[in-house]
C-alpha cells in the first residue's frame, strides 16, 4: 500500500495514521473557560519534548467531521492553563466515557465520576484519581492548519507536578507496574504498562558497541537469529577472545554434545540472549563456528 496524505481522506489517513504510531500516551486535560467552567478530555496526541523549560505538547484537533474545534482548544484560547493528568488502567472507561462529545458547559468531572480537586498554580482542577497530575501554562499554541483534522499544538511548561507516592520504587523512581499507565493504539484498542507487556532496553550510553558490522558473517547474516537477537549481541564492547572462548567450553558440562547440533546452538544461544546474557550466547555462538 502507497498512499499520499495529499489525495487520501484525511479520515482514512487518520486511521492508518494512529494504529502506525502507537502506542501513544493520553494527556487527560483538564481546563476552564474565562466564565471558570471546567472541561475534561483525553488527547492521545501527547508527548513530553524537553525538561529545561518542562515541555509538553498535546493537540485538541479540528474535528475531522465538520472541521469545528474542540472545547479545550476553545478554553485554553481564553484561559492559557491547563491539568495533564497522566491516565491508569484503572480510569480508562471514565476516561473514555470523558471523550463524549458533549455539549459545551456540561462539566465531564460530574458526567464521567472523577473527583475534581483543587490546584495550587493554574484556575483548571486536578483528577484525583490520576496518580500524576502536571500542573501547566501554556506557552504557546500554534495552528498547524485550518482544514478537518489539523493539529493545534499546545505547548505547556509545568509549573508544579503531584506525583503519588505509592506508585514509587524503593529508588523514588516511578515504578511501570505500580503506575499501570494506558496507551493509546489505532482503532478502539489500548495497552497497559504492567505485566508482560512491558520488556527493558538498556541504552547504550556508557559503553561503546562493537556494532552488527562486526559479527562474524555466519553469525550476522544467520537466518535464525533475530534483528533483536543480533542487536544485543551488537551491544556488547568487544568480541571473546580465543582464551575467553577456550575458557567457557571448558566451563560448560556437555556443550561438546550441544556443538553438534546447529539447531541446539541457536536455541540455547537464544536462551542466553533472551535471559540477558548476550556474552555467552556469543561465546557460544562462535565456539560452534570454531568447532
Amino acid at each position: 500500500m502507497k498512499l499520499n496524505p495529499q489525495t487520501t481522506s484525511p479520515q482514512q489517513f487518520h486511521r492508518l495514521l494512529l494504529g502506525s504510531i502507537a502506542p501513544r500516551p493520553i494527556a487527560f486535560a483538564s481546563t476552564v473557560d474565562k466564565d471558570g467552567n471546567p472541561n475534561l478530555s483525553p488527547f492521545s496526541f501527547f508527548n513530553a519534548f524537553g525538561v529545561n523549560p518542562t515541555t509538553l505538547i498535546f493537540s485538541p484537533s479540528r474535528r475531522g467531521r465538520d472541521n469545528t474545534t474542540k472545547h479545550t482548544y476553545e478554553n485554553l484560547k481564553e484561559v492559557p492553563e491547563v491539568v495533564i493528568n497522566m491516565v491508569t488502567f484503572n480510569m480508562v472507561q471514565q476516561m473514555s466515557l470523558a471523550s463524549t462529545e458533549y455539549r459545551k458547559g456540561v462539566n465531564e468531572f460530574v458526567k464521567s465520576g472523577f473527583t475534581a480537586i483543587a490546584s495550587e498554580k493554574v484556575k483548571p482542577m486536578r483528577v484525583k484519581e490520576s496518580p500524576v497530575q502536571f500542573e501547566c501554562k501554556v506557552r504557546e499554541i500554534i495552528e498547524t492548519g485550518d482544514g478537518p483534522g489539523a493539529g493545534n499544538l499546545i505547548i505547556c511548561e509545568i509549573l508544579l507536578a503531584h506525583i503519588d507516592d505509592n506508585i514509587l520504587d524503593s529508588n523514588q523512581l516511578i515504578d511501570p507496574d505500580k503506575i499501570d499507565l494506558i496507551g493509546r493504539m489505532g482503532g478502539d484498542w489500548y495497552v497497559r504498562t504492567s505485566g508482560d507487556a512491558k520488556f527493558m532496553v538498556p541504552k547504550p550510553l556508557t559503553t561503546l558497541g562493537i556494532g552488527l558490522d562486526a559479527l562474524p558473517e555466519k553469525i550476522r547474516f544467520s537466518k535464525d537469529l533475530s534483528g533483536n537477537d543480533l542487536g544485543q549481541l551488537g551491544n556488547l564492547e568487544k568480541l571473546p577472545s580465543d582464551e575467553e572462548i577456550s575458557s567457557y567450553k571448558n566451563a560448560q558440562a556437555n556443550l561438546s554434545t550441544l556443538l553438534n547440533c546447529k539447531n541446539l546452538v541457536i536455541e540455547k544461544a537464544k536462551a542466553e540472549i533472551a535471559a540477558g546474557n548476550a556474552d555467552s550466547a556469543l561465546k557460544l555462538l562462535m565456539a560452534f563456528l570454531k568447532d
